[in-house]
């Protein structure tokens, strides 16, 4: 018979876990690794001695700020997670002073590597992996689940990840931050959150994942992250159902690669939600815009962001005739200058089918003539039963919108706002509540003349030009 005051197990193994914890030490000034570590006074002084160690469950392990360690960080061990009790091992760092900083020095393919482990928490740290040269693959922090089937419960938070050399070539692409799962394993990862991290000047990539089984991912989320000066793609989701891109910053990607990238997309994902966040200045029309909605992806949203002078344009919606793209919605975003004159403002490639843009507000600029929408053909893929509705579509004294819409089929127009110069649209593309006259004079949206507010103020720092 059980007694009244007995714990389930899960329970009993969790108090015992948590009152066995420990806070390690490491200052890059201590004399050796041969003491305990538990205090300031009895630090650890190197990586070497982090590696060789396995920790557990709800272990802290303190590196000292203001110091640096030249090396790779592999952490080992695993936290633990029951219905009600989550015991991560966590890094972190103690006294003043700036982030304490690892350096791979271009001598490891990763500053930062946490392999098949779970429950782990990086934070504040600042990482860096520049070599002599460029290198295939380098990246700053690599979260990579091999023998694991599903790797659980990784957390970066408050990192600075900056000035990784990794290869520009999408084929050997490098990383500031990269987390992937092995195909020879079929491997996922089921809680990856990166939050208030900072990257800056990492190549190819800044946040990027790379599924290549058959598995994919959840419970991913990349939050009120800071990203400027990415050689290519700034934030990509490859392989992963639910997850979550918001309230990012994003400024000047795809700042040096010679191939296709574009700020801020999923790619062989379901369900992918993107709102909040804000994009300027990606370079180039290959592809150059703020957002994509990628093949092999259905159900994606796209809400609430803010994009201007992103020079590919605001977003593209693209899939090869021999994959797919369904249901994407893009709405309640606004578009200020998005678009060099070679470039265009929202791009359909291949067949994309049944995707909804709503509630978009779209402003070009009176320097600017280019398409607003564009249709291209991919591999014999064209896009079906697109819907523009409630949208308002701004072009300012002295530029022009242009529309590109024969490489579709059901593409629709109805209850949009029509302001300014637009030469191309099908007829009865003016027809609903919202239609103006075609010789409409431009109206300033409301603040927009002297500074839109966009979606994601509370990032914004940035005025509209």
């Amino acid at each position: 018979m059980k007694s009244p005051h007995s714990r389930p197990l899960w329970l009993a193994l969790g108090l015992a876990t948590s009152c066995c914890a420990r806070t390690y030490h490491i200052d890059a000034a201590a004399k050796d690794d041969l003491r305990d570590g538990l205090t300031p006074a009895t630090a650890w002084k190197s990586l070497e001695k982090f590696n060789a160690t396995v920790f557990k469950p709800d272990d802290h392990i303190l590196f000292k700020s203001g110091q640096q360690w030249s090396g790779q960080l592999r952490p080992q061990g695993s936290g633990s997670a029951t219905a009600s009790h989550l015991l991560p091992i966590t890094i972190g760092r103690y006294g003043d002073g700036p982030l304490p900083e690892i350096n791979g020095s271009g001598r490891y393919p990763d500053t930062v590597l946490i392999e098949d482990v779970d429950y782990w928490t990086i934070a504040d740290l600042a990482v860096t992996n520049k070599g002599a040269d460029t290198a295939p693959g380098r990246s700053g922090v690599r979260i990579h689940a091999q023998a694991l089937h599903l790797m659980r419960g990784i957390t970066l938070r408050g990192l600075h990840v900056h000035d990784v050399n990794g290869d520009l070539r999408k084929s050997h692409e490098g990383q500031g931050i990269l987390f992937e799962a092995s195909a020879k394993t079929n491997a996922a990862f089921d809680g990856i959150l990166i939050e208030n991290c900072r990257l800056e000047r990492t190549d190819r990539n800044g946040i990027c994942q790379r599924g290549l089984g058959a598995t994919r991912s959840k419970n991913v989320i990349i939050r009120s992250n800071v990203l400027d000066d990415i050689g290519g793609d700034a934030i990509k989701l490859w392989g992963t159902n639910g997850g979550l891109i918001e309230k990012n910053l994003v400024r000047n990607c795809r700042a040096r690669c010679a191939d296709n990238a574009a700020a801020i997309w999923p790619f062989a994902c379901d369900d992918t939600l993107v709102q909040y966040n804000e994009v300027t200045g990606t370079k180039g029309t290959k592809d150059g815009q703020a957002f994509d909605s990628d093949y092999q992806c259905k159900r994606t949203i796209i809400q609430y962001n803010y994009s201007y002078q992103n020079e590919g344009g605001f977003i593209l919606i693209c899939s090869p005739g021999n994959s797919y793209n369904l249901d994407t919605i893009v709405r309640y975003n606004v578009s200020v200058h998005d678009g060099v004159d070679s470039g265009r403002v929202i791009q359909i490639g291949g067949n994309p089918t049944n995707t909804h843009f709503y509630n978009n507000t779209i402003v070009i600029g009176p320097q600017q003539s280019l398409p607003l929408i564009a249709f291209n053909e991919w591999d014999g893929g064209k896009a079906q039963n697109t819907l523009f509705s409630n949208n308002m579509f701004i072009v300012s004294d002295g530029g022009k919108a242009t529309y590109d819409l024969a490489v579709s089929s059901g593409t629709r127009f109805t209850d949009n706002m029509f302001i300014g110069r637009h030469e191309g649209l099908p007829a009865g593309a003016r027809t609903g509540r919202a239609a103006l006259p075609a010789d409409a004079s431009p109206t300033p949206l409301p603040g927009a003349a002297a500074g839109l507010n966009p979606p994601s103020k509370q990032l914004s720092r940035l005025p509209i030009p």
